[in-house]
């Protein structure tokens, strides 16, 4: 009887591993030799597709990244198009923490993250903004969206409510964590509500 013929070994099969194997355990629980034991290869069988761990991480970071929409651009006004790549974004990085960390130190050489930013950036020149500021809002605009991915504010606090007899003011703190999701997205979306109504009166005033 024929043995069952082993499924090629691709980049994509390799990136779809890591990827899921970051998402459920972390980047800590990464390795060549965690990777090709889920995959069924030989630890140096990953070399000739990624000549570094570091290569697949920028590829699990890339694989994110590209899930996000940026068909805004072009097709709706600078403000309208910034919060539903913003919220798209936002999105995608809730739906994968683990892999915040590589994202938040910026594209590098990743395609998939120049592509995004060529996207944002390209269309907010086109729409007036001056070359400096639109590289601001596009530095401001990861800071709100990858600072609100790494973790939730609304589950840091202790459910204990005997912690906060010294401090009055968090008095309702232990009951943050069952409305959790409630508090993280209305935090995001007043975060990127103020933001783009302080930008779009900057460029009615012509402060671009």
């Amino acid at each position: 009887m024929a043995r069952p013929r082993q499924a090629l070994l691709t980049r994509e099969r390799i990136v779809e591993a890591a990827s899921a194997l970051v998402d459920a355990e972390g980047l800590d629980a990464l390795s060549t030799r965690r990777l090709a034991t889920e995959l069924s290869v030989q630890g140096p069988s990953l070399y000739n597709h990624f000549a570094t761990k570091s290569d697949i991480v920028d590829a699990v970071a890339d694989a994110v990244i590209e899930q996000v929409d940026v068909s805004a651009f072009g097709t709706f006004p600078w403000d309208e198009a910034l919060r539903r790549w913003a919220r798209s974004y936002h999105a995608v990085l809730s739906a994968h923490p683990n892999i915040v960390p590589v994202l938040a130190q910026g594209p590098g050489r990743r395609p998939g993250g120049l592509a995004m930013a060529e996207a944002v950036y390209g269309a907010l020149v086109d729409a007036g903004w001056s070359y400096a500021r639109a590289t601001h809002i596009g530095a401001l605009m990861r800071y709100l969206v990858t600072g609100s991915a790494l973790g939730s504010f609304a589950l840091g606090f202790d459910v204990d409510p005997q912690l906060y007899d010294r401090y009055p003011h968090l008095g309702h703190a232990p009951r943050l964590a069952e409305h959790h999701e409630a508090v993280d997205e209305g935090a995001f979306e007043l975060g990127l509500d103020l933001l783009i109504t302080g930008l779009t009166a900057r460029y009615e005033m012509g402060t671009r």
